[in-house]
């Protein structure tokens, strides 16, 4: 992605760091005085014909401009580089490879993480370790609880297009956000489970690390993090 709002002339001395532009970042970073607004989702996945305030992207885009506020998205280049490798280390997967290679010449970069766990556990208790690993307050579980699993994959975010290669690469769980019944229920026919933290609950990792990235690389640099703020609630 890249820079998609903003001079790249400006000056910087605070960036605001978190997964979305949404109204509530977007007012931390103004809040923060922040000049630069880092993201690992794009505001912008589609041509924008009108910048307006008559609709939320509008106004979001608006509220980058007004307040000067540059916006750089990590979205695709830190899927292959760094999420998987974030996942893979919270669920303590181990001799990981990419589930979708993307480099001919690095067989370690690519989206997603396959490999074996470093002893057999029961697909009740690797869901317990996916809750901790990742810090989120609930997840779905597709599968016989007592099933052991002793290789896992996972891909952060929307994870239903690797599916086929997590079962290539003889995954007995996948781990993913956004799963919807019938793809869980098919996957789960075909043999291996489904575990689903959420979207957010596997990506929002990103806030904390590329922050402390940022300031490792530019120690003058101010760095603020946006709260993390799960968009759904059980009830």
């Amino acid at each position: 992605m890249g820079l998609l709002a903003g001079r790249r002339d400006r000056q910087v001395d605070t960036v605001f760091v978190a997964l979305d532009v949404t109204e509530e970042t977007l007012q931390g970073a103004v809040d923060a005085g922040a000049q630069m607004m880092v993201t690992h989702h794009p505001l912008l996945f589609s041509p924008v014909k009108q910048i307006n305030d008559g609709d939320f992207m509008g106004r979001r885009l608006l509220g980058l401009i007004e307040h000067q506020v540059t916006y750089y998205a990590m979205h695709t280049n830190f899927d292959v580089t760094g999420m998987g490798e974030l996942n893979r280390q919270a669920l303590g997967i181990e001799e990981s490879l990419p589930l979708e290679a993307e480099d001919p010449q690095n067989p370690h970069i690519g989206i997603g993480r396959v490999g074996d766990l470093r002893e057999p556990v029961t697909l009740e208790e690797f869901a317990r370790r996916v809750k901790e690993g990742m810090k989120v307050p609930s997840l779905r579980v597709y599968g016989d609880p007592g099933m052991m699993i002793s290789r896992a994959a996972v891909c952060g975010g929307s994870g239903k297009s690797v599916i086929g290669q997590a079962l290539e690469a003889g995954a007995q769980a996948l781990v993913t956000g956004d799963v919807d019944y019938h793809t869980a229920i098919d996957t789960l026919a075909r043999g291996m489970a489904v575990i689903d933290p959420g979207h957010y609950g596997s990506e929002y990792v990103f806030i904390s690390y590329m922050a402390e990235q940022l300031r490792q690389m530019f120690p003058d640099l101010k760095v603020e993090e946006a709260a993390i703020s799960h968009p759904y609630r059980v009830v």
